[in-house]
Parts: C-alpha cells; sequence; structure tokens
C-alpha cells in the first residue's frame, strides 16, 4: 500500500472535542464499544494517544510515543475536560506541518513512516469519535477525508492473516452499501449496531 497524502485532522480533533464536551459526569462509569473500557477509560485513551500522535507528528520521541497503549488501562485526571481539548488541538498543529508526513516516527513503541502514522491518527480520531458517540447517546459525524483515510487503511488492515485483538479486532460483516462509517466501524472490529446493554 501507498503511503496515504497528508491530510488536515483538525476537522476530526474538533468532532471529537464536541463529543467528549457532551459527556457528562453520571455517563463517566458507562460502558463503550471498546471491550473492558468504560467511558471514562476510553476519555483516558484519547487524551494519551493525542499526546502520543502529537510528539509523534513533531517527532519528539520519548516516553509518550515509545509505550504500547496496552501497557495500562488508561483513565482520565480530575482536569481532563480542559487537557483533552488543548492536546487535540496540539495533535492536529503539530500534522499541519508537512515534515510530520516525510521520514520515520515512532507510536506506541512502533516504528513506521510519518504517513502511516498520520492515517493511524485519523484512523483513531474517527473510530473512537464513533465510540464515545454510540456510548453517550450522541449523534456522530466524521470529517470526509479522515474517514476515508481510516477506511483505506481499515481495509487494508483486513487483508492481514491474524486479527485476534490487538489494534483491530475481527471484521464484522456490513453491508457493501451501507455508509462508509459503519463500514469502517465492521472493519474496527466493532458492531455498527453496537448500544450499551446490548
Amino acid at each position: 500500500m501507498t503511503d496515504p497524502a497528508p491530510l488536515d485532522l483538525g476537522p476530526q480533533t474538533r468532532i471529537v472535542a464536541r463529543l467528549a464536551a457532551g459527556v457528562t459526569d453520571e455517563q463517566l462509569a458507562g460502558p463503550t464499544p471498546c471491550p473492558d473500557l468504560a467511558v471514562r477509560n476510553l476519555l483516558g485513551h484519547l487524551v494519551g494517544l493525542s499526546v502520543a500522535f502529537r510528539d509523534a507528528g513533531r517527532k519528539a520521541f520519548g516516553p509518550t510515543t515509545d509505550t504500547s497503549p496496552d501497557a495500562a488501562v488508561p483513565d482520565i485526571g480530575p482536569g481532563w475536560r480542559e487537557e483533552l481539548p488543548r492536546v487535540l488541538g496540539e495533535l492536529a498543529e503539530a500534522w499541519r506541518d508537512p515534515a510530520a508526513w516525510t521520514g520515520t516516527t515512532r507510536a506506541g513503541g512502533v516504528d513506521l513512516s510519518g504517513a502511516a502514522a498520520g492515517a493511524v491518527a485519523a484512523d483513531e480520531l474517527v473510530i473512537h469519535a464513533w465510540d464515545l458517540a454510540r456510548a453517550t447517546g450522541q449523534p456522530c459525524t466524521s470529517d470526509p477525508a479522515a474517514l476515508s483515510s481510516a477506511y483505506a487503511l481499515l481495509l487494508a488492515a483486513a487483508d492481514e492473516p491474524v486479527r485476534d485483538g490487538g489494534l483491530f479486532g475481527p471484521v464484522v460483516g456490513v453491508a457493501p452499501d451501507a455508509p462508509l462509517l459503519d463500514r469502517a466501524v465492521g472493519l474496527s472490529g466493532r458492531d455498527p449496531g453496537w448500544r450499551p446493554g446490548r
């Protein structure tokens, strides 16, 4: 697969920030489409991935880029409502630099091309926006460019011989004429029909 073209992650980070702002304190303990993660853990993951991919875009290597996302169950701190939109904005700004999309970088302890890391960041933002929206009963939209990038990444990953966890779960079959977001969600290993309690 050729490296994806650079894209502006800002529209998708703003969608995530808007969804996070709509989360009530009472919803923090609720379930999400991510197994074993409550809403608070998903929000903590979004904080962590925003920092990690911000630093990957800046090529500022260290603990934030070297640590696997599976190292610990993420959680939010007391200032998460201010922290998350701030680091989402910093993530988008880092990837507006054309240099972020060139050469090699590191995220989650994995070395990969800058363009591939940018595509993974777009995928994380699109799919976890859907996770958060479904978990908290909010409508979900996606930035068309970020969604197209995420779908291309997920479609390529669907051809991998083993998908027993890790970044993606087993593909969930979705009708070929379903909306693109539903098809991307299915490729990520999630059921597009997921609702809390189902």
